[in-house]
């Protein structure tokens, strides 16, 4: 049995496994399509959660509008990073930052979470400002879209076990 590649001892018989290796071969490609099929939904999901954020930005004079965005890896210099997304085990180094914010429209986080006061001397001495609401855009975007995000690249995982399986 020892010399017999793809063999398993049944009872007192040595059977031979039939399409061991075509099985072999497919489960090698899995994490290739599997990365290729999560990176699709992710991309897909990150435009689906800027859109929905860039809908909900509250407009002056539009620069943190144009700020929001995503990219692969780390946000661009200058931005805050609001979210990131990745593709969880066995997807590799995958990861999306979702982000707003630029040398123009360095106050991205003021606007999602607000100012608090600083009347009467409060916290900083001869300040007098009465803080600004919260006008949160981003994480109400993605609390919209997270279980759509989680399912997408769930799917993902399925359709790329199927075309592995396949052969394609």
């Amino acid at each position: 049995m020892a010399g017999v590649p793809g063999a398993r001892r049944r009872g007192a018989f040595l059977m031979p496994i039939q399409g061991l290796q075509s099985l072999r071969r497919k489960l090698r490609r899995l994490p290739d399509l599997a990365r290729q099929e999560i990176a699709k939904a992710m991309e897909k999901i990150a435009a689906e959660v800027v859109a929905l954020a860039k809908s909900l930005v509250p407009v002056d004079d539009g620069d943190l509008l144009r700020s929001i965005g995503w990219t692969w890896g780390d946000a661009p210099k200058g931005s805050v990073s609001l979210g990131e997304v990745s593709g969880g085990r066995g997807a590799g180094n995958l990861r999306i930052t979702i982000y707003a914010g630029d040398d123009k429209a360095f106050y991205a986080r003021w606007v999602e979470f607000g100012t608090s006061s600083h009347e009467n001397g409060g916290r900083f001495a001869g300040s007098e400002h009465p803080g600004t609401a919260a006008q949160p855009f981003f994480y109400p975007a993605w609390r919209a879209l997270r279980k759509r995000a989680r399912s997408s690249i769930t799917r993902a995982i399925t359709k790329s076990a199927k075309m592995a399986a396949a052969g394609s």
